[in-house]
């Protein structure tokens, strides 16, 4: 019997095998596929994570895409439908205006172009990422795309940056629909003065601040005397992989990777580590253009000029229940960029950072810097217009880099609103130059950060100084998180990998400094009548005792955070109009009535939907991952994790965005903390780290959910770089396909 089943199996693979030859006789691309196969090594950890390793560059670009695939096809192809404006395609009418604001930069015929004109180097890797997709699709005939079925070069050129949300999102859907969903029509304008609305609007605007967490300790602040990097970015969650690309011409880079894309966004090599954040950096701007139609054409004023305005066709697919349908559209451009929306007569276009060629050049050649100098060498090309970034390297060198693509403007103009696109002053003057921005290189107070919050308080007393640099270098302001970010690095001289963990899960609360004195202040003064100080004694002395840590054994953090949503959804357009910040407002001007009304409602609340105010936080605050979908679904009846830390909001360093939804009482995390992890850069590097939920995006793998646990405790795992440390953790070695 066993001879039988033998020979049965050596007929499977000689005809497996003679039928991919063959083929592969018919199919070049196949052989090539082949080839680079046996040029790159997959390992795969206890973890799930893929180390990779090729002979060239472009080897270990193939590997990796292939190791992405395996790990999440879906968000591999979500990804790119959406960056090339296709998800109407797979999803439907409703993501019509989403695709036609792609399309309105996104275009194939152009980035073909910018392909073809790349240089050879880049060609090359942009050359394997597509066959390191297309092999995949080939091995795994059971996968089904739900619209790419072949991915081509130039496609890599339609998504560069790494960002959860790029530029092309700040242009409103709602705004954009309202304009092309009718024919164009001009009306004039009887306003007196210009408008005051603000220049863009995201489609959503969820509670939880997006970003990331970035701080670098100098060897000065250091046990070991090697400095230190934080990585946390703040997206939603299994947005990125974890992986590690290695080539012999020099590659070596660990981190986190954007689905689909072929570079360590956020991570590390041997001697050097980079944190991208985000903050108010003004890299977009609007333009209120004058129109006029003649003769069925439409003219925008620019100085003396009546300038026509370029008109494209756009052609949208979209699915049906009966199979493919199309929008076709006519778009208007100015030369400031696409029109966009109407406002108050005038007609509004969008310039924004165009300069794919260079963004994926310098999204890549930064994951080989090996010093402060070769990667501040890689910030000449200018094009990374959404991140601030924190460095680290084996020399002891840390630094701060604000943004990369920051326009110089006539600074008379305020250009958080639109301008005035018929006047020439207010156009463009090049780009700010490296030594013009804000940077900050080796502060004499050993520590640096950003939490997506002005870079005014980034080193303590060695901070840069808004007073040396253009208002729009930066349109944002401090936070609560950036003061904790200040509490828990100034006067610390012993840093270690474990105690910049302890730093970036420190479980206070800043947001609460004023509000809740305010609160007991509010209940102390309140006659005995009032029957809220009967009502909420109980309350008001529970916080009264707190110390405004997290926990999720806490019922204060549950009764804190309930109340703040309650009162911050009511003191939110008062404090707007007051100009300053809502915890600032709460804490002084809110009315003593409402203070209490607002914790009264969250005890009513938290009674309501959970038996008792006295709920302990972490009986609310859950994660859980129960399917593969890039939207949970989430099941009060299914399996979760406690988790302590809460929304950035707080100032929570560790970042949970929570909430209910249909058919839940509990709070379910959706974003904040993604991949966090702590490196550092002596004679060898060494690095701890932990993943959102595990590698793999399959709910039958052993990797789908295997990091939930640390990752809701903060219990980082040690990070395998070198192949010395992989010993003991090989799970499975292999060649892409075999």
């Amino acid at each position: 019997m066993k001879s039988r089943c033998l020979k049965n199996l050596v007929l499977v693979l000689a005809f497996s095998s003679s039928f991919s030859l063959a083929h592969a006789g018919e199919n070049p691309d196949i052989t090539r596929w082949q080839r680079e196969a046996g040029s790159v090594t997959i390992i795969r950890d206890d973890w799930g994570i893929a180390h990779v390793h090729g002979k060239t560059d472009a080897d270990a670009v193939f590997g990796m895409e292939y190791a992405q695939a395996e790990d999440d096809f879906n968000r591999v192809e979500t990804n790119y439908i959406n960056a090339m404006g296709r998800l109407a395609e797979a999803e439907g009418e409703s993501r019509i205006y989403q695709d036609l604001r792609m399309k309105l930069f996104i275009d194939p015929v152009v980035l073909k172009k910018e392909y073809e004109d790349s240089p050879a180097w880049l060609k090359t890797l942009m050359d394997s990422f597509a066959d390191g997709l297309n092999y995949y699709l080939f091995k795994h005939p059971e996968v089904k795309p739900r619209v790419i079925t072949h991915f081509e070069p130039w496609m890599a050129l339609s998504f560069t940056e790494g960002s959860i949300g790029g530029d092309i999102e700040r242009v409103n859907l709602s705004q954009l629909e309202a304009f092309y969903s009718k024919p164009p029509a001009i009306q004039a304008c009887h306003c007196a003065s210009p408008t005051t609305e603000i220049a863009y609007v995201h489609v959503s605007d969820p509670p939880e601040p997006t970003g990331s967490n970035g701080m670098a300790i100098a060897p000065s602040n250091t046990a070991n005397h090697h400095a230190l990097l934080l990585i946390n970015p703040h997206t939603s969650f299994f947005f990125r992989s974890e992986l590690q690309m290695v080539s012999d011409q020099g590659l070596d880079a660990y981190g986190a990777v954007t689905w689909g894309q072929f570079f360590i966004y956020q991570g590390f090599n041997e001697h050097a580590g980079w944190m991208h954040t985000s903050s108010g950096v003004d890299a977009v701007d609007e333009y209120l253009e004058t129109i006029e139609k003649k003769n069925d054409h439409f003219f925008y004023k620019y100085g003396s000029e009546d300038r026509p305005l370029v008109t494209k066709q756009i052609t949208v697919p979209y699915k049906t229940d009966h199979g493919m349908a199309e929008r076709k559209f006519t778009v208007y451009l100015s030369h400031h960029g696409p029109i966009i929306r109407e406002q108050n007569g005038k007609w509004v276009s969008i310039s924004l950072m165009q300069r794919p060629v260079e963004a994926l050049t310098q999204s890549y050649v930064r994951t080989k810097a090996k010093d402060y100098k070769t990667f501040r060498q890689t910030l000449e090309l200018k094009a990374n217009s959404s991140n601030n970034t924190i460095f680290a390297d084996s020399d002891g060198d840390i630094a701060y880099f604000h943004g990369n693509f920051i326009p110089r403007r006539d600074t008379s103009f305020d250009f958080t609103k639109p301008v005035d696109g018929s006047n020439p002053a207010t156009e463009w003057k090049g780009l700010l130059t490296v030594d013009q921005l804000p940077q900050l290189l080796d502060p004499k107070s050993g520590w640096l950060y950003n939490s997506n919050n002005w870079p005014w308080s980034g080193a303590g007393e060695s901070s840069l100084r808004k007073q040396n640099y253009p208002a729009y270098v930066e349109t944002g302001t401090e936070t609560a998180r950036g003061l904790h970010a200040i509490r828990v690095l100034q006067n610390k001289k012993d840093f270690t990998l474990d105690s910049l963990i302890t730093a970036a899960y420190d479980s206070y609360l800043p947001w609460f400094e004023k509000p809740i004195p305010a609160l007991i202040k509010a209940w102390d003064k309140a006659p005995a009548s009032d029957p809220l100080k009967s009502k909420l004694a109980d309350q008001v002395a529970l916080l009264r005792q707190w110390d405004h840590r997290w926990g999720v054994a806490s019922v204060p953090t549950s009764l804190a955070v309930f109340w703040a949503e309650d009162i911050r959804r009511h003191s939110v357009d008062d404090a707007k109009k007051a100009g300053i910040l809502v915890e600032d407002y709460i804490g002084t001007q809110a009315s003593p009535e409402s203070l209490l009304q607002s914790l009264a409602a969250a005890s009513d609340r938290l009674t309501a939907d959970f038996g008792s105010w006295k709920t302990p936080w972490g009986d609310i605050n859950r994660f859980q991952r129960l399917t593969g979908d890039i939207v949970q679904p989430f099941n009060d009846a299914g399996p979760s994790i406690p988790v302590g830390f809460t929304s950035s909001l707080w100032g929570s360093l560790a970042s949970f965005g929570a909430r209910p939804y249909p058919g839940t009482k509990k709070w379910y995390g959706t974003s904040g903390n993604s991949f966090v992890a702590v490196v550092e850069f002596g004679e060898k590097v060494h690095a701890k780290a932990v993943t959102a939920g595990g590698e793999s995006g399959n709910p039958s793998s052993p990797y789908f959910d295997d990091q939930g646990k640390r990752y809701s405790i903060g219990d980082l795992r040690e990070v395998y770089f070198y192949r010395s440390d992989l010993t003991g953790h090989i799970k499975r070695e292999y060649h892409p396909g075999s």
